[in-house]
């Protein structure tokens, strides 16, 4: 039986939500792994950037679980959500939970500053400012930053309620 028809799982992410996450991981991996200024850089910067306008997109009109309004809490209801996880009483969410909401939010955020930023050190207007280049440098480097505590967040809510979260990124099913 495949894992669409499985009634012991639930559609929790569609597959144009599930396309954009793994081209983004990839349009970011490709930028950070290559060399500043190559033409490869730029350009999956361009596609990070275009995903990211994707996004905020779905995040208005998607379905349910794609909505920003199913999941974007405030930092005090994500801080809140975390205390009761370390306390091992965080409330399993079949979406994103609100520390991952927040998390959503941070990553979309600083993309865009990074991708702009980028984009704009290569305009007639910004090519060799210092600042714009430092911009865009602290940018990526607090990205990385937030995309390691994505992926601890992940493995720390996959432990905590007994859940594959990478899978459910895969297929876009979760358990009830």
């Amino acid at each position: 039986m495949s894992s669409a028809s499985r009634p012991d799982t639930v559609s929790v992410w569609d597959p144009l939500l599930r396309l954009f996450h793994w081209s983004l991981v990839a349009s970011i991996a490709i930028a950070w792994f290559s060399e500043e200024g190559e033409l490869t850089h730029r350009w999956s910067g361009y596609v990070a950037l275009g995903l990211i306008a994707f996004r905020l997109i779905w995040g208005l009109v998607g379905p349910r679980h794609a909505r920003f309004t199913s999941f974007v809490r405030s930092p005090f209801t994500a801080l809140a959500y975390l205390i009761d996880e370390i306390r091992g009483r965080g409330r399993r969410y079949i979406g994103h939970n609100p520390a991952g909401g927040v998390m959503v939010v941070a990553l979309l955020v600083m993309i865009a500053v990074t991708g702009i930023t980028g984009w704009l050190s290569v305009t007639d207007r910004f090519f060799g400012d210092d600042l714009m280049s430092e911009i865009h440098e602290v940018s990526a480097n607090l990205l990385l930053a937030c995309i390691i505590l994505h992926v601890l967040g992940v493995v720390f809510a996959s432990l905590m309620h007994r859940e594959n979260l990478v899978r459910a990124m895969i297929t876009g099913r979760k358990a009830p």
